[in-house]
C-alpha cells in the first residue's frame, strides 16, 4: 500500500512506480528509519498525543520488525521506499494501531532525519578509519626519522629531507580531513522531525524529548528551510572529496617511487598484479585504483550539487537523489582508506637509494646560499653566487659535495673550509631545526604534535 494513495482514483503506472522507486538503495536506512520511528512513537505516547499502549505496542512491534531484518527472516522488498516498507509491516502486524505511527510526521522531515543519523554515524565511521591511517603513518614516521630522502618541488629535486618528515606531510593532510569531517559533524546533528512536510505540526508534540532519544544536539528551527536541507550531505561529500585527493596524491607518490627509476619504496606482493603478457611486470593497482575512485567520488559531489542548486523551496522529488551519491561516497571512502592502510603496514623503503638520490641533483645548493649569506652576503647575490657554482659543477662533471675548497673559493673570497662539511645531505637535514623542518629534533616534534592533536580529536 502506498503511504499516499487515497487522493488517486487510479493505480499508478508500473513504469511510473519503477522510476519513482528508491527502495533499491535507500533501503540502507533502515536501521535509521526504525530507530527515528520508535522514538517518535515515544514521543507521542509521552505527549497523550497517542495512548501510552499504543506507543509501547507500536514501539515493540519495530523493535521486533528490525530484530527480523538483522536476522535476515524479513527481506526488504515490495514498497516504494524503506519508510513505507517499515510502516507497511508495522500496520501488518498490529493492524490500525501502526497507522498511528505517522501521526505528527511527514515522510519529508522523516527521510530528512533518517538521512542526518545515518550521515552521523558514517562520519564516526570513516573518522575511525582516517584515525588508524594516521596512527599507521605515525608508525612509519618513528622508524623512518634518521633515514633521508631527496624532496621534490615541480617533480624536479628540490633539498633533502627527513623520510619521516615526508611521511608527517600527510599526517598533517588526514588530520585537516578529520577536523573538516568532525566540523561537517556538528552541522548534520541538527534534528529535523517535527517540521512536517514544511510548515511544522499543530499537535502538540516534544520535538527536544524526540532529539534526546535520538541523540541530536540540536533542532531546526525553521521548518521550511529543515526538510529540503542536504547542506550536510554536500559538505560530507565535500569532506569525502578532499580526503580522497589527499590519498590521490599520496597514490601517484607510491606510483612514481615504486617505479625502476626510483625504486624508493616497493609494495608488497599482496596488493600489486602482474601483467598478461609480460612476465617480469608488478603493478601497483591499488594505488592506480584509489587514484582512479577520487574521480568517482567528485562525481557524488558534483551529482549533489547540481541537484539543490535550483530547487524551489521547499521539498521536491529531487531531493531522492541526494541518497545515491551519499552511499557511493562512503563506500568510495571506506574502501579506499581500509585497502590503502593495509598497502601502507606492508609497505618498504629502500633508504639506501633514497639517501643516494638525495646526494644528487645539487640538493644541498640552497645550503651553499645561506652559508654565504651568514658571512654577510645579500641573499640575492648568494642566489647568483650559487647558481654559477652549480653550472661550474654541471660543466665539469661535478658534485657540490666533491668540489674543492679552491674552487668555492674562486667564485667568493667568502668561502671557507666548513663549506665542504656544510653541503653534506645528512648536516643540510639536521641544520633545518626550526618548527616544521627536516630535522630529527623538529620531525620528532611534528610526530609528538600528530600524536597529540589526534588523541585530543578522539576526546572530543
Amino acid at each position: 500500500m502506498k503511504l499516499w494513495e487515497g487522493r488517486f482514483t487510479q493505480p499508478s503506472a508500473k513504469s511510473a512506480d519503477d522510476f519513482n522507486q528508491s527502495l533499491s538503495f535507500d533501503y540502507k536506512l533502515y536501521w535509521h528509519d526504525i530507530l527515528a520511528s520508535i522514538a517518535h512513537a515515544k514521543m507521542l505516547g509521552e505527549t497523550q498525543i497517542i495512548t501510552k499502549e499504543e506507543s509501547e505496542k507500536i514501539s515493540d512491534a519495530l523493535v521486533n520488525i528490525l530484530a527480523d531484518i538483522e536476522k535476515g527472516t524479513l527481506p526488504i522488498e515490495g514498497a516504494e521506499d524503506i519508510h513505507t516498507f517499515v510502516e507497511n509491516e508495522l500496520t501488518k502486524r498490529i493492524g490500525a494501531t501502526g497507522k498511528k505511527l505517522h501521526t505528527a510526521r511527514s515522510r519529508n522531515d522523516q527521510v530528512a532525519t533518517d538521512m542526518r543519523l545515518y550521515t552521523k554515524d558514517s562520519i564516526v565511521n570513516v573518522c575511525d578509519q582516517i584515525k588508524a591511517l594516521i596512527t599507521t603513518l605515525l608508525d612509519i614516521a618513528n622508524n623512518n626519522v634518521r633515514f633521508i630522502m631527496p624532496g621534490y618541488t615541480h617533480l624536479q629535486k628540490a633539498q633533502p629531507i627527513s623520510v619521516a618528515q615526508y611521511v608527517n606531510a600527510y599526517s598533517e593532510m588526514f588530520l585537516r580531513d578529520l577536523e573538516r569531517f568532525t566540523d561537517c559533524y556538528k552541522r548534520t546533528d541538527v534534528m529535523p522531525l517535527g517540521s512536517g512536510a514544511l510548515a511544522g505540526t499543530d499537535f502538540p508534540i516534544d520535538r527536544r524529548m524526540t532529539a534526546s532519544l535520538l541523540s541530536f544536539s540540536e533542532i531546526s528551527q525553521n521548518s521550511v528551510d529543515a526538510v529540503s536541507d542536504r547542506d550536510f550531505v554536500a559538505e560530507y561529500i565535500f569532506c569525502c572529496s578532499l580526503l580522497m585527493a589527499h590519498l590521490s596524491r599520496f597514490c601517484e607518490d607510491l606510483i612514481i617511487y615504486s617505479s625502476e627509476e626510483f625504486g624508493f619504496v616497493e609494495i608488497a606482493d599482496g596488493y600489486t598484479t602482474g601483467s598478461s603478457i609480460m612476465p617480469q611486470k608488478k603493478n601497483p593497482d591499488i594505488p592506480e585504483l584509489v587514484r582512479g575512485k577520487t574521480g568517482r567520488v567528485y562525481g557524488d559531489l558534483t551529482a549533489i550539487l547540481t541537484v539543490i542548486k535550483g530547487l524551489p523551496l521547499s521539498y521536491d522529488k529531487d531531493l531522492q537523489e541526494d541518497k545515491e551519491a551519499l552511499f557511493d561516497a562512503e563506500d568510495t571512502v571506506l574502501g579506499c582508506l581500509n585497502i590503502f592502510n593495509e598497502l601502507l603496514q606492508n609497505l618498504s623503503f629502500d633508504t639506501r637509494k633514497m639517501r643516494n638520490a638525495a646526494a644528487g641533483g645539487f640538493a644541498t645548493a640552497t645550503d651553499v646560499a645561506d652559508y654565504l649569506v651568514q658571512k654577510g652576503m645579500p641573499f640575492r647575490d648568494a642566489h647568483a653566487v650559487t647558481g654559477q657554482i652549480v653550472r661550474y659543477c654541471i660543466e665539469n662533471g661535478k658534485t657540490l659535495e666533491r668540489l674543492e675548497l679552491h674552487v668555492y673559493q674562486s667564485f667568493s673570497t667568502l668561502f671557507e673550509e666548513d663549506i665542504l662539511q656544510c653541503v653534506k645531505v645528512g648536516r643540510s637535514v639536521e641544520a633545518r631545526k626550526v618548527i616544521g623542518g627536516s630535522a630529527r629534533s623538529a620531525v620528532r616534534e611534528n610526530i609528538r604534535s600528530i600524536t597529540r592533536r589526534l588523541n585530543r580529536m578522539f576526546k572530543e
